[in-house]
C-alpha cells in the first residue's frame, strides 16, 4: 500500500479521485509551459546561487588561509558547520518542503487561510528554536562552568556558544523562503546565502588589514559577522511579504488554519529524514573528525587515525563539491518543486515536470563528478594553498583525496533533491525517511571502518556510497508509490547522450592535462585549473550541440508569455 497521503484535501483520509490526462492537443502546449517556468526558474535560482557560491568561494579562502588545516581551522568549521546544519536542513529541504505544498494549496484557494497559516509555522519555529538554542547553550555553559575542560576543547566550545544562535534565524529563513517560493519569487531565498558570506569576506578582511592581528580573535569576529547576517536575511524576507502573514496565537486561528499547520507538521520529521540524508550524513562526518578535540586521542580503545587537523581538510574540502551541487543541483530541485506541487493531481503533466529534472540533475551532475575527480588536486591545491597560513602540502595531498571520494557522488546528491521532492509533491513522506535512514546507517557504518585505512577520506567515500543507494532505491520505489516512471524510454536515452557527453568533455581535461606539466607553484597550479576547466567548458557544450541535448536548450528556454517578474522572482 502507498504511503502517499490525500493531495486534494489536508484533513482527508481517503485516496484522491483518479485524473484523466488531458487530451493530447492540450499536453503539448502545457508541457512547454512546464519547461520554461522550470528553466526561469533554474535560471534565476542558478545565477543568484552562483554568486552566492562564488561569495562562498572567496569567504572559504579567506578563511582557509587565516586559520589552514590547524586546530583553529578544525574548531571554526565545526562550530560554523552546527547551525549551517540546520540551514541546510530546512533551508534546503525539511521545512521547506512540509510547508511549501500546503501553503501553496491554501494561497490558491483561500489566501487568509494562507496568512493565518505562515503566521503559525513562524510563531511555532521560533518558539522551538529559540528554546533549544537556549537548552544547548545552558549546556554548555555549565560544562565549562563545572567541569575540567582542555584549552583545546574550550576554544571550539566558545566558538560553537557564540555561532549558536543563528539557528533560530535559518530555520525562521526557511519558512519565509518556502512563502516567496510558492509565489515564484526565488530572489531572495537564493540571495540571502550572498549577505551571509559578504558579512563574513568583510569580517575576515579585518585580519588581512591589519585591523586584527591575532587568528583566534579573527574566528571570533568572522562568527559574529555570520550571526548578524543570518538575522539581517530574517528582516530583509520579511519585509518583502509585508501584509502575507497572519500574526495570532494559535488557539485563536481559524480552524481550517490549524488543520493545515497540523498537516506540515505531521510531514515535519519524515521529511527532515528523507531530504536531510546529506546533511545527517555530514554532520556525522564532522562529529567523527572532531573527535580527538571533543573526545581524546583513542577511538574504542585504539589510538584515532584523526588528529587535529582532520575536520578542517573534510569541512572545507566539503565546500568544493558543494559549489556545483549548491549551484545547480539544489537550483533544479528548488526550481522544479512548485511544479512538481502544482501538478500532482495530473499525471502527465507531473511525469513530464519529475524526468525534466532528473534529465537537468545529470545534465549538469555527471560532468561535475568527472570533472572534480579529473581536476581534485590542482583545485585544492588554487584554493588552499598559496598563503603563509594556508594548508599544508600534507593538508593538500589529504585534501586531494577526499576530493576524490566526495566527487563521484556528486551527480547522486542532486537527483536525490529531485526524486525526494517529487515524493513529498505528492505527500508521500514516509518512503523518503525509510530510504534516508537506511542511508544514514550505512553512511556511519562505513564511517567506523574506512577511517582505519583512508582517515577522512574514508568518511567522504561513505558519504558517496549512502547517496548512490539513496538514489537507487527512490528509483526503484518511484513507480509504486508515485504511479510514474521517473527514467522512461526517451529518459533513458537522454542518459546515454549526457553520458557520451561527459566522455568526451573528460577527454578534453585529460588532453590538456597531458600536455600541460604539473608545477608547484600557487599561480601555475591555478593557470593549469583555469585551462582545464575551460577546455572542459567548452567540450562539454560542443558535445551537448553534436549530440543534439535537449537539456541544454531547456536551460535557455523562456518562460512561458504572460508570466509576470513576480512569477519567476525578479522583485
Amino acid at each position: 500500500m502507498s504511503d502517499r497521503p490525500p493531495i486534494s484535501s489536508p484533513v482527508t483520509a481517503e485516496a484522491p479521485p483518479a485524473i484523466e490526462p488531458d487530451p493530447q492537443v492540450a499536453a503539448a502546449p502545457r508541457r512547454a509551459e512546464g519547461a520554461g517556468a522550470l528553466a526561469a526558474g533554474v535560471r534565476v535560482v542558478s545565477g543568484l546561487t552562483l554568486a552566492s557560491r562564488f561569495a562562498g568561494l572567496a569567504r572559504d579562502v579567506i578563511t582557509a588561509r587565516l586559520f589552514g588545516d590547524t586546530l583553529l581551522g578544525s574548531a571554526f568549521r565545526s562550530a560554523y558547520a552546527l547551525p549551517n546544519f540546520f540551514r541546510r536542513l530546512f533551508g534546503e529541504g525539511a521545512l521547506s518542503a512540509a510547508f511549501l505544498p500546503e501553503y501553496a494549496q491554501r494561497r490558491r484557494d483561500d489566501p487568509e487561510t494562507a496568512r493565518a497559516v505562515a503566521g503559525i509555522v513562524l510563531s511555532l519555529t521560533t518558539l522551538v528554536t529559540c528554546a533549544l538554542t537556549g537548552l544547548i547553550e545552558l549546556a554548555l555553559l555549565l560544562r565549562v562552568a563545572l567541569f575540567p575542560i582542555e584549552p583545546d576543547t574550550l576554544l571550539s566550545v566558545r566558538l560553537v556558544m557564540l555561532m549558536l544562535p543563528m539557528m533560530p534565524a535559518v530555520c525562521l529563513a526557511a519558512v519565509l523562503a518556502g512563502m516567496l517560493q510558492a509565489q515564484r519569487r526565488f530572489v531572495i531565498p537564493s540571495a540571502t546565502p550572498i549577505l551571509l558570506n559578504l558579512f563574513q569576506i568583510a569580517a575576515g578582511a579585518t585580519f588581512y588589514f591589519g585591523w586584527i592581528s591575532d587568528p583566534t580573535r579573527a574566528a571570533f569576529t568572522v562568527g559574529a559577522a555570520a550571526l548578524l547576517a543570518s538575522w539581517a536575511s530574517v528582516v530583509w524576507a520579511l519585509n518583502a511579504l509585508r501584509g502575507q502573514i497572519g500574526w495570532s496565537r494559535v488557539r485563536d486561528a481559524a480552524p481550517a488554519a490549524r488543520a493545515s499547520a497540523r498537516v506540515i507538521l505531521e510531514r515535519f520529521v519524515p521529511a527532515m529524514l528523507g531530504l536531510g540524508t546529506l546533511q545527517l550524513n555530514t554532520m556525522l562526518d564532522m562529529v567523527i573528525a572532531m573527535w580527538p578535540v571533543w573526545v581524546g586521542p583513542t577511538m574504542f580503545g585504539r589510538p584515532t587515525p584523526l588528529d587535529d587537523a582532520s575536520n578542517a581538510i573534510l569541512s572545507y574540502t566539503q565546500t568544493v563539491y558543494q559549489f556545483p551541487l549548491g549551484v545547480f543541483g539544489i537550483a533544479v530541485a528548488t526550481a522544479v518543486f512548485p511544479l512538481l506541487a502544482s501538478s500532482a493531481r495530473d499525471k502527465d503533466a507531473f511525469a513530464g515536470h519529475l524526468r525534466r529534472g532528473v534529465r537537468l540533475s545529470l545534465f549538469i551532475g555527471l560532468p561535475a563528478s568527472l570533472g572534480l575527480v579529473l581536476v581534485r588536486h590542482d583545485t585544492v591545491a588554487t584554493i588552499f594553498g598559496g598563503g603563509e597560513r594556508s594548508f599544508s602540502p600534507e593538508g593538500l595531498a589529504r585534501s586531494a583525496l577526499v576530493l576524490g571520494m566526495f566527487a563521484p557522488g556528486v551527480w547522486a546528491y542532486s537527483l536525490n533533491h529531485v526524486l525526494t521532492r517529487a515524493y513529498y509533491a505528492v505527500g508521500n513522506t514516509k518512503t523518503p525517511m525509510r530510504i534516508a535512514i537506511a542511508s544514514v546507517v550505512t553512511n556511519l557504518s562505513l564511517n567506523l571502518v574506512l577511517i582505519w585505512s583512508l582517515r577522512e577520506a574514508g568518511m567522504a567515500l561513505a558519504t558517496t556510497v549512502s547517496a548512490l543507494l539513496q538514489t537507487a532505491l527512490l528509483l526503484a520505489l518511484a513507480s509504486r508509490t508515485l504511479s510514474v516512471r521517473p527514467i522512461d524510454g526517451e529518459t533513458l536515452r537522454a542518459v546515454v547522450r549526457i553520458l557520451v557527453a561527459t566522455a568526451l568533455m573528460g577527454a578534453c581535461v585529460l588532453a590538456v592535462q597531458h600536455a600541460w606539466p604539473q608545477t608547484e607553484t600557487w599561480f601555475g597550479r591555478a593557470v593549469r585549473l583555469a585551462a582545464c576547466v575551460g577546455a572542459g567548458g567548452l567540450g562539454y557544450l560542443a558535445a551537448a550541440k553534436l549530440l543534439r541535448l535537449q537539456e541544454l536548450s531547456w536551460l535557455l528556454t523562456r518562460a512561458p508569455r504572460g508570466s509576470g517578474p513576480s512569477d519567476i522572482g525578479f522583485e
